[in-house]
Parts: C-alpha cells; structure tokens; sequence
C-alpha cells in the first residue's frame, strides 16, 4: 500500500508562504520519492524554486518515512538549522504532514495533496482499495470495494451503464459490479447479489470522527 500524492501548483504553495521568509523543507523517502513528489530530486527543486522567488531556505532533509516516529527524531538532529527558519514546508502526505506538526510547533505547510491510498496494481500504476468507511461490505463483494472501485459508489450495482466491461464515467475503467458480478459468478456465490446493502450511516463512518483507537495489548 501507498499513499498518492501529487505536488501542489507551486502559486498556492508560495501563497501559503506568503508571510513567512525563512522556509525548512521536509522530504519522504518512502511513498512521495516514489511517486516523484517529494523526494531528494523534487526536495531540491523546490529549494531552487522557493529561492528564486525570494525566500531563505535553511536547511532540508528527506526523512527515510515522514509519517513515523522516526520523524521526531529527524526533528531533533536537524533542531538546528530548523530554528533558523519560521516555517516548514512538508513535501509528504498529509500524514506527514501532521506527523511533523505533533513534534514541533513551528508553522507547517503542504506541500503536496493527498489523493488516496493506493495499491500497486503494476509498475507505476495504483488504484483505490478502500476509504477505510469502518463498515466493510467485503463480504458479499467478493473482496472488491465498490464504494471506491465504482465511479458511482454504488453499494447495489451495477448500474446498467457499463459498455463492454467498462465504466460509463470513464471508458478506460473496468466495471466495480462486473468485476464483482465474474467473481462471484466464479465462486458460485451470485445469490450475493440478491441481498440488499442499506445506506450506509456515515454517521459511524468515515465522516464520524475523529476516531480513535487503543489496542490493549498482554505482556508475557
């Protein structure tokens, strides 16, 4: 799994700038060096950019992953050269982000946007597997999501408008249900199909936060 992100256009990023003259600028070398979004090569030419356009660049570093504990300690070596400047510039996901704004209390910005989290389906290419709803319909799905791998997030699909496997909305999409309709076919499980999935209550879901999480666990 990975985190997509794309670099914001680089007008909204010296806007959020704006009254800052001094910037430190934050990497990842996990999923943005990737993804050629924020890793050493992008880090550096956002350095050259800012500098051009005016503002003093203190320091950078790529953090090996920007959205554990390790970023804490990076925060600290690095005390330094971030204490020169008044903001930071996070060329991460948004958990990076925020990882970065939870150790440090100096003004944080992003650099990129946040898309979804994806899985490689082959080199160089990610889909969306899940917006993590905390109500999995997996079950009679056959595995596959339909409120991300539809266009529509259609919970009883399909919808009738696919074309040959393909999704309506965009022609180079397969199909959510028809995947879903060939595997269970596949399984021998197309009475899946006759259940009706309620609409789901966001209210406990996604949009239910924040949420929290405390795992308990037994020392031997």
């Amino acid at each position: 799994m990975i985190t997509i992100t794309e670099q914001k256009p680089f007008e909204e990023i010296l806007q959020s700038l704006a009254k800052n003259t001094a910037v430190y600028i934050i990497g990842c070398g996990t999923c943005a060096t990737m993804l050629h979004t924020g890793g050493k090569s992008e880090v550096l030419a956002m350095k050259e950019k800012l500098e051009e356009a005016g503002k003093k660049v203190t320091g950078w570093m790529v953090i090996p992953t920007a959205c554990d504990q390790l970023t804490k300690a990076a925060l600290i070596e690095s005390a330094q050269a971030i204490q020169k400047a008044d903001s930071i510039l996070v060329m991460a996901c948004a958990f990076g982000v925020q990882t970065v704004g939870f150790y440090i209390e100096m003004q944080v910005y992003p650099a990129l946007n946040t898309l979804f989290v994806g899985k490689e389906e082959g080199p160089g290419h990610f889909v969306d597997v899940c917006m993590q709803c905390g109500n999995c319909v997996l079950a009679s799905t056959a595995g596959i999501c339909p409120l991300v791998r539809c266009a529509k997030s259609l919970l009883n699909g399909p919808c009738g408008g696919s074309v040959g496997g393909k999704c309506e909305v965009n022609p180079d999409t397969p199909c959510a249900w028809q995947i879903i309709y060939d595997r269970l076919s596949a399984q021998g499980r197309l009475v899946e199909l006759e259940k009706i999935e309620p609409i789901k209550d966001w209210g406990t879901s996604a949009s239910g936060g924040p949420r929290w999480l405390n795992v308990v666990t037994s020392e031997e």
